[in-house]
């Protein structure tokens, strides 16, 4: 192990202890981080599940588990985005029939427009072939779901985009061809939005459950993100797929508590006892906007009447008994890569179009400067942490600067970084960049760098100088301003310079911490 990690193992280690749960229960979230939107499906003996990246790419994380408690990122559907397509890749719903398997996704067009497409490949962790779209209605056209009725006949629902024109916003449905690849017949609209209601200007995020007679459509209404966020989760039903859809008077059914906000849009699936389990997301009230949507798991029980209930009605759960016994969660909330694989493991992301250019060699991640700069970056999965990296200064290239980048997207970030001979944090909104601080650089070769973040938007910046002790730089710096609406902070490793100017990292880590700079 190289000697710069050492200090930081014991508090990666003691964060998975503390963070697991007791045998047979489980705490949300299931998944921290940012992961919206999520779908899943039972396959062999465990789960698969993707979610939404929006602006960030690899687009569409997929994710097994074998026990719907404990999830890793195994890769992703797309890692270069379809040629038709140019962003807001959202809505991942994963499916099978007869032994393919489907994402059914929105993207966005070159021209703007908003359409559903589709994907497929013999093994749900891919790798996926691209179909391009089934819809693009002129309003747009997201969160599609498709389902197999009694009868063995296929169809999709999707929602059309109305509030983004503040128009109301429909519910479709449509039969699928066979092969799940295209639409076919009349389309039709099954519900729609009740402005006077608890979904205000919004329904969107369907899934569809077959059960008995009835078929059970779970939706979400109102605004799904952002500070303003009024999420909550709905449901209908009837005893055909066109309907008529009659909503429960119990709806929502799904709220706010004091744990967590605006919970929504997920997908159903059987779990073992013959017990039904939704996977959905919602943002932390601790902490908010900075963690993202994160996914949470939650049983849904069936009462006399045939309506679901969540939780008793009672808002997500904080501890549940598990799908499975004797489970032990073993929580997310720590990150740490010594950069000794071939390539990024799963879980780095980067801006839209924006790839790196990055190799890895000898247990050190080169990143090289394009027209743009260059990041790899992480969700945080908790408000409060210190992120870290150490840079070889003396194969910075000429004019580069290099270091730590806390990102909202690449318009809004905060960094900590160096070109060899002075320190800088910079402050970026809206495209604009200001020098917060400047600093010296110590005569070392590995330039310990930290970032420290109190309750996601509060940070400050530390550098370790040649005695191995740490100063700070710039003080307290606010950064609200970061999370976009529909996503979230990111934080990880970072270069801005000239085209074909590199930085070479030992280690990145980011680990759970009240926001000190110095307690390790």
């Amino acid at each position: 192990m190289k000697r710069s990690s050492l200090l930081l193992v014991a508090f990666t280690c003691l964060a998975s202890v503390v963070g697991a749960a007791n045998t047979g229960t489980f705490q949300n979230p299931v998944r921290a981080g940012d992961y919206p939107d999520p779908s899943v499906i039972a396959v062999g003996g465990g789960y698969w599940a993707t979610a939404t990246s929006s602006e960030w790419a690899p687009h569409f994380p997929l994710l097994h588990s074998r026990d719907l408690v404990n999830w890793e990122v195994r890769g992703y559907v797309f890692n270069e985005a379809p040629a038709w397509a140019k962003g807001s890749f959202w809505a991942p719903e994963i499916a099978e029939d007869r032994g393919t398997f489907f994402i059914y996704y929105t993207a966005r067009r070159h021209d703007g427009r908003l359409a559903v497409a589709v994907a497929t490949a013999k093994n749900p962790g891919g790798p996926y072939t691209d179909h391009g779209e089934l819809v693009s209605q002129a309003a747009g056209s997201i969160d599609a779901v498709p389902f197999t009725d009694a009868k063995g006949v296929r169809w999709m629902i999707w929602k059309e985009d109305g509030n983004s024109r503040k128009q109301p916003t429909p519910l479709w449905i449509q039969r699928l061809r066979d092969d799940g690849l295209a639409l076919v017949g009349e389309r039709r609209e099954i519900m729609r939005n009740d402005p006077a209601s608890w979904e205000g200007a919004v329904i969107e995020g369907p899934f569809v459950l077959r059960r008995g007679e009835w078929y059970y459509l779970f939706y979400s209404g109102n605004a799904c993100c952002g500070r303003g966020c009024n999420y909550k989760l709905g449901i209908a039903r009837a005893k055909d797929p066109l309907g008529p859809w009659e909503k429960c008077p119990a709806n929502p059914l799904l709220g706010d508590n004091e744990t967590w906000r605006c919970p929504g849009h997920g997908s159903l699936v059987g779990g073992p006892g013959g017990r039904t389990w939704l996977l959905y997301h919602a943002y932390a009230a601790k902490g908010f906007v900075a963690t993202g949507r994160e996914m949470l798991l939650d049983e849904v029980v069936f009462g006399p009447d045939g309506w679901p209930s969540i939780n008793g009605g009672k808002g997500p759960s904080t501890r549940a008994k598990a799908p499975v016994s004797n489970v032990e969660q073993k929580m997310n909330a720590s990150i740490r890569d010594e950069f000794s694989g071939g390539q990024l493991a799963p879980g780095w992301q980067w801006p839209v179009s924006r790839r790196p250019d990055a190799r890895m060699q000898a247990g050190f991640l080169t990143l090289r400067a394009g027209a743009a700069p260059a990041a790899a970056v992480q969700s945080i999965t908790v408000p409060s942490f210190v992120a870290e990296t150490s840079v070889d200064i003396r194969k910075l290239g000429q004019g580069a600067f290099a270091g730590l980048s806390v990102y909202g997207d690449s318009a809004n970030q905060l960094a900590l970084v160096t070109d060899g001979t002075t320190i800088e944090v910079w402050n970026q909104r809206r495209g604009e960049r200001a020098v917060a601080a400047k600093a010296t650089a110590a005569a070392v070769q590995m330039l310990r760098l930290r970032v420290a973040c109190t309750d996601g938007q509060r940070f400050r910046f530390a550098v370790q100088d040649s005695g191995g002790q740490w100063t700070e730089i710039a003080g307290e710096t606010d950064g609200s301003f970061l999370p976009p609406w529909d996503r979230a902070v990111r934080v990880g490793v970072f270069i801005s310079g000239p085209t074909g100017a590199e930085a070479t990292f030992d280690y990145f880590a980011a680990t759970p911490g009240d926001g000190g700079l110095f307690a390790r």
